[in-house]
């Protein structure tokens, strides 16, 4: 029995599973949106939420907490990339880290480097962090900070079902409840019933409208 444990195997190794959660997170901090399958999507995106809740605290034990639930990746601005892939190895090493051998935190102009990379870490506490804030005072909301979005193509070889992840934008709004009763609601309703030892109310044959609307009234045999 699989008592007390929780997440998918995704047909890795423990050390595979937190390498792959932790480089989706990362690049859905860079680009903003992942395309992968959903069963990925599903698995990674509650360890996102969690590091956005982290970013919204934005104390130092949550940045500390967050550094080791990710670690750490430099990110490249699409517009310096050109002028990154032609560096030598050196250069690429100036421009990922200070003489000191740590991380820039944003990107910056110093004496013979013309762009530094930046911090993922710093980019999730100093973007996402205060937009989540502000969404959450905005639409008097809490949690909700991604969306799985599923994509009708299937990928190529195994068929598996894609989609697609995204933090949700300042703007957004949380999804209201809906009253309307649908197939699924009224199974629910009915289980919960048996469950409870409730008696179950039978619905009849419904009867058209159209017959009775069109039905003429019967004439009795005397002819009035």
């Amino acid at each position: 029995m699989r008592h007390s444990v929780r997440g998918r195997k995704l047909n890795r190794t423990a050390a595979h599973r937190v390498a792959l959660r932790r480089n989706l997170v990362q690049s859905l901090i860079e680009h903003g949106q992942v395309r992968t399958t959903l069963t990925k999507a599903k698995e990674v995106r509650a360890m996102a939420e969690r590091l956005v809740t982290l970013a919204i605290n934005g104390s130092l034990a949550a940045r500390q907490r967050a550094i080791t639930l990710l670690n750490d990746r430099a990110i490249i601005a699409k517009e310096n990339q050109e002028d990154y892939d032609g560096m030598s190895d050196a250069k690429r090493e100036r421009v990922l880290r200070t003489r000191s051998g740590r991380r820039y935190r944003a990107s910056i102009t110093r004496p013979g480097v013309k762009f530094t990379a930046e911090s993922v870490i710093h980019r999730l506490f100093s973007e996402i962090g205060p937009r989540m804030t502000r969404r959450n005072r905005a639409r008097n909301c809490s949690g909700g900070y991604t969306r799985v979005i599923k994509l009708a193509d299937r990928r190529v070889g195994d068929g598996t079902r894609l989609a697609v992840l995204q933090l949700v934008g300042e703007d957004d709004k949380p999804r209201s409840k809906t009253t309307d009763k649908t197939e699924r609601k009224r199974r629910a309703k009915v289980k919960y019933a048996v469950y409870a030892g409730k008696p179950l109310t039978r619905r009849g044959r419904r009867r058209s409208t159209k017959r009775a609307a069109g039905a003429q009234p019967a004439r009795s045999k005397s002819g009035e």
